[in-house]
């Protein structure tokens, strides 16, 4: 992780953004709710601050699908999402520590982290179906 240098204006309203986001928004969803603000920002200035605050470790970067998401939530957890709506959740419940053994010995990789995306359908989606 870089050191967190100085947060410019662009950065500090792009953060707040991911921040008050309980939804993993993403890019374009990012630009949408800055210019609900009144704020509206270059494509490039919108993605070089992400990968600022990414890689400084403020956000993480979520890969869903084809889709690159953003999550003010730094502390490590996992997610899960809805294959109906595409809603992406936290999932803090640990990973067994033989179930990882078990993937080094099945792969050969030394694993240095974990970022598991789980997929299934929501109780929101579930209840409209029933």
């Amino acid at each position: 992780m870089k050191p967190k240098g100085l947060l410019t204006p662009q950065r500090k309203a792009i953060l707040d953004v991911i921040c008050a986001s309980s939804d993993h928004p993403t890019a374009a969803e990012i630009m949408d709710r800055l210019r609900e603000r009144g704020r509206q920002f270059a494509y490039g200035t919108v993605y070089n601050s992400l990968k600022y605050l990414t890689e400084t470790g403020q956000i993480q970067e979520l890969r869903v699908g084809d889709a690159c998401r953003y999550d003010a939530r730094t502390e490590h957890h996992h997610h899960i999402q809805c294959t109906v709506c595409g809603r992406v959740d936290e999932v803090f419940a640990p990973i067994p520590g033989e179930w990882a053994e078990e993937v080094a010995r099945e792969t050969g990789y030394l694993l240095d982290q974990d970022q598991i995306l789980l997929k299934g359908v929501c109780a929101s989606c579930r209840a409209r179906t029933s």
